[in-house]
C-alpha cells in the first residue's frame, strides 16, 4: 500500500520511500482530473457553490503529496529525490496547464464571475471569485490553441530550469571544502567557531578545522577570520557558484528562464514578465517599484557612501589596507562595531541558546496571542533534527501542529524558509486547522556547547516564526486564500515585524538568558544592541535595494539582447556599488530567490515590508509592545484574515492609516 495515497492527517514520513513519490503523484492527478470533469459535466447552471467552490476544493490529495514532496526536495533531499522532482515537474506544470487551459471548466468559471455584481457574495467569497478568474485569464485561457500549445512549452520549460538552477547551487555547495591544517588560519575565530570547524571535519574523516559554504561555517570565518586571504579564497568560492566552467554552470539558465519569462508574458498580453506579476501585487507596477526603489536609494546612498569610507579609512589605519575589497567588509565593520558599541557578538551568543530563544519567541507568541506550544513526539518527522509541536488557544482549542527544523545537513539547501503541510480551511462546517513547519540553518550543537546563536540568528528564528504565526492563525474559508496566500510584498510584514521585538528590553528579559548560568542578559547589552541596530545601515539598505534593483533590471525590460550574464549585471549594480567588483563571482547565477524561489519582480519586497513593519511596529510602542489590544488588532486584521481581502485594505484597517516611509527612515537612521 503507498503510504500516500492513504488517508493521514499529518505526513507519514516514516512509512514514505522514493518509489512511493511517482504512483502517488500520477493516481493524484487523476483523482484531480476526475474531480475537474465532475464540475464541467455539471448539468445545473454555473454557480458560485458547483463551480468557484468545488473547484478550489479541487486537488487536495495531490497538494497533500506534493507539499511533502517539494518541502523534503529543499530540506532532505538526495539524488533520487533531485531526479523524481526532474519527471514529475514539468508532469506536474502539464496538469495545472490542462486546468488553465481547459476551454469548458473556463467557461463555467467566466459564466460566474461575470454574475459577480448580482450575488450577494462576502468580501472574502468575491476575493475567492476574482482570483480564480484572473487565475485562468492571466495564464492563457483566453489565448487561441497555438498560443496555449506554446505556453505549455514555456511552462514546462522554466519548471525544468529551476530546479536545475537550485540543484547547481546545491551541488556547489556541498562540493566545497577548506581544511585548514595550521592554527594560525583559524586565528580570530571564536571557539564556538573553531570547535564546530573541528567536528565538521571529525564527521569527514579529517584533521584539522573544515570551513564549507553552509552560512553557520561561512559567516564566522568572514566576520573573524585573521587570514586575509583565506577570507578572500571563501568569498570567491561563495561568489561563483554556477559561474564556474564546469557541468554546474547556470548561466544560460538565467538567460533561460529571463526570456522565457518575458516571452510567457508578451504571450498573454504583457509588456515584460514584472508588469504581468506586479498587476496583482500592492505595488500594482514596474514603475512604481523602480519609484520606490530609487526613493529610497536617493536616501540611503549618501549615507552608505559616507559608511564605506569610514570602514575603508578604518582598515587602512588599523592593518593598511589600501582598498577595501568584499572579504573585508564583515571582518572590519565587526572590528569597527566593537570599537564604538564595545559590543562583541561572541559575547551576545552565551545568552542566545538556541532552545531558550525558541522558548522566547513561544512566550512572545503567548503574550500577545494567547497561544501555548507543547513539544510532542507523537506525530511523524523527517529527520531526528526534527522538533515538532501542537499550538493551541488560551481555551485550549487546537490552533496548529509545528514543525521546527534549525541544523544544516548535505541534503538541506541553505538559508531559511517558512513552508505548509496543510493550509487552513473551513471546510463541511469544520475548522481544518493548519501543519506549519520552519527550517532554518544554525550552528549546530558541539561536545561542549549548546547551540549558541548569533544575533542576527535570532532574528532569522523570530522572521521565520513570524511567517508561522501568519500560516498557524489563518482563519478563512478557503484554502486557496488562507495564511500565507497573499501577495509577496505583504507576506513579508508578519515576519520582519516580529522580528522589532528582539529588540525590546521587555522581550529579550524573557529569553536572553545565560545559558551556563542562567543570569538575564545585561541591561548594558541591550542598550547596545539598540543603538548600534542603525550600524552601517546605509550600507545595508544599499545592499538590499541592489539585489531588487538587478531584480527588475532582468524582468523589467526585454531581455533578447542580453547576451552575457556577468556583463549585465555589472551595469546593474552601477548605481549601488561600494566594493571592487571581482571578476570571478557573479550574484545572479545563485540568485535563488528569483531564478528558483518565488521572488521573481519581487525581490524589493522586503524592502517594501519594511516600510509597512516600522509603522506597524511604531504602532504597537506607542501602546505597549505587549498591549493586547493592539495584538489582537494586528491579529484580527492581518494575520488570521490570508488573501480574503487587498492587502492595503487590511493594513489601514490595522493601523487606522496608510503606511509612510517615516518610521523605517528613523529607524534606519536616514532620517532625524
Amino acid at each position: 500500500m503507498n503510504p500516500l495515497l492513504q488517508d493521514f492527517n499529518t505526513p507519514p514520513f516514516s512509512k514514505i520511500k522514493e518509489e512511493n513519490y511517482k504512483p502517488a503523484i500520477k493516481e493524484a492527478i487523476e483523482i484531480a482530473k476526475k474531480e475537474i470533469n465532475d464540475i464541467i459535466n455539471n448539468t445545473e447552471a454555473p454557480s458560485f457553490e458547483n463551480t468557484t467552490v468545488a473547484l478550489d476544493n479541487t486537488g487536495e490529495k495531490l497538494d497533500k503529496i506534493t507539499s511533502i514532496f517539494f518541502n523534503l526536495n529543499s530540506a532532505e533531499t538526495n539524488e533520487e529525490i533531485q531526479e523524481i522532482a526532474k519527471e514529475i515537474s514539468p508532469r506536474l506544470s502539464e496538469f495545472k496547464n490542462d486546468m488553465i487551459l481547459n476551454e469548458a471548466l473556463f467557461k463555467r468559471v467566466k459564466a460566474v464571475y461575470n454574475q459577480i455584481t448580482n450575488l450577494s457574495l462576502t468580501p472574502e467569497q468575491e476575493m475567492l471569485l476574482e482570483k480564480q478568474y484572473k487565475g485562468f485569464a492571466r495564464n492563457g485561457a483566453n489565448l487561441d490553441n497555438d498560443e496555449k500549445v506554446e505556453l505549455r512549452k514555456i511552462d514546462a520549460a522554466l519548471s525544468k530550469l529551476s530546479l536545475q538552477f537550485g540543484e547547481h547551487i546545491l551541488a556547489e555547495t556541498n562540493s566545497f571544502e577548506m581544511l585548514l591544517t595550521n592554527e594560525g588560519d583559524v586565528s580570530g575565530l571564536p571557539e564556538s567557531a573553531k570547535e564546530a570547524a573541528k567536528m565538521m571535519a571529525t564527521q569527514r574523516n579529517k584533521e584539522g578545522w573544515l570551513i564549507t559554504l553552509d552560512y553557520p561555517s561561512y559567516i564566522p570565518f568572514m566576520t573573524y577570520a585573521d587570514n586575509r586571504e583565506l577570507r578572500k579564497k571563501l568569498a570567491i568560492a561563495m561568489g561563483k557558484k554556477g559561474f564556474q566552467k564546469n557541468e554546474y554552470n547556470n548561466e544560460k539558465i538565467v538567460l533561460d528562464i529571463v526570456n522565457l519569462r518575458h516571452k510567457r508574458s508578451n504571450l498573454l498580453g504583457y509588456k515584460t514578465h514584472a508588469n504581468f506579476v506586479l498587476e496583482e501585487r500592492m505595488a500594482e507596477s514596474p514603475e512604481n517599484v523602480l519609484t520606490f526603489l530609487n526613493e529610497l536609494l536617493e536616501k540611503a546612498k549618501p549615507a552608505a557612501i559616507r559608511e564605506f569610507n569610514n570602514l575603508e579609512n578604518y582598515a587602512k589605519k588599523l592593518d593598511s589596507i589600501e582598498k577595501l575589497e568584499k572579504w573585508d567588509g564583515s571582518y572590519y565593520s565587526e572590528k569597527l562595531k566593537k570599537e564604538l558599541f564595545n559590543l562583541d557578538q561572541e559575547l551576545l551568543k552565551p545568552y542566545f541558546k538556541l532552545e531558550n530563544v525558541i522558548e522566547g519567541v513561544f512566550a512572545i507568541a503567548g503574550k500577545l496571542f494567547d497561544l501555548k506550544f507543547e513539544e510532542i513526539d507523537t506525530i511523524d518527522k523527517y529527520h531526528e533534527d526534527v522538533k515538532t509541536y501542537t499550538v493551541s488557544d488560551s481555551k485550549d482549542n487546537f490552533i496548529s501542529h509545528f514543525y521546527a527544523d534549525f541544523h544544516p545537513r548535505p541534503g538541506k539547501r541553505n538559508g531559511a524558509w517558512m513552508t505548509s503541510y496543510k493550509s487552513q480551511q473551513i471546510k463541511n462546517e469544520i475548522n481544518e486547522r493548519p501543519q506549519v513547519s520552519i527550517v532554518c540553518n544554525f550552528t549546530k550543537p558541539t561536545d561542549t556547547k549548546p547551540s549558541l546563536l548569533t544575533f542576527n540568528e535570532v532574528t532569522t528564528l523570530f522572521h521565520e516564526f513570524g511567517h508561522a504565526l501568519h500560516g498557524m492563525l489563518a482563519n478563512t474559508t478557503y484554502n486557496s486564500l488562507s495564511g500565507t496566500s497573499v501577495s509577496w510584498d505583504f507576506v513579508e510584514l508578519p515576519s520582519q515585524v516580529l522580528e522589532n521585538w528582539c529588540y525590546e528590553k521587555e522581550a529579550l528579559e524573557l529569553f536572553a538568558k545565560h545559558y551556563e548560568t542562567g543570569e538575564t542578559i545585561p541591561m548594558e547589552y541591550v542598550e547596545k544592541i539598540k543603538e548600534s541596530a542603525s550600524f552601517h545601515e546605509g550600507m545595508q539598505t544599499l545592499r538590499q535595494l541592489s539585489f531588487g534593483l538587478l531584480d527588475m533590471q532582468w524582468h523589467g525590460t526585454n531581455p533578447t539582447n542580453i547576451k552575457n550574464v556577468k556583463d549585465f549585471e555589472v551595469a546593474a549594480f552601477s548605481d549601488t556599488q561600494l566594493y571592487p567588483d571581482v571578476s570571478e563571482n557573479c550574484m545572479s547565477t545563485a540568485f535563488s530567490h528569483i531564478f528558483q524561489g518565488g521572488y521573481s519582480a519581487g525581490y524589493y519586497s522586503y524592502k517594501w515590508a519594511e516600510v509597512l513593519d516600522a509603522d506597524a511596529f511604531e504602532y504597537f510602542k506607542e501602546e505597549g509592545i505587549f498591549n493586547k489590544k493592539i495584538a489582537y488588532k494586528f491579529k484580527d486584521n492581518i494575520l488570521s484574515k490570508g488573501g480574503t481581502e487587498k492587502p492595503m485594505d487590511l493594513y489601514k484597517r490595522f493601523r487606522g492609516k496608510k503606511p509612510n516611509s517615516d518610521a523605517l527612515l528613523k529607524r534606519a537612521g536616514l532620517i532625524s
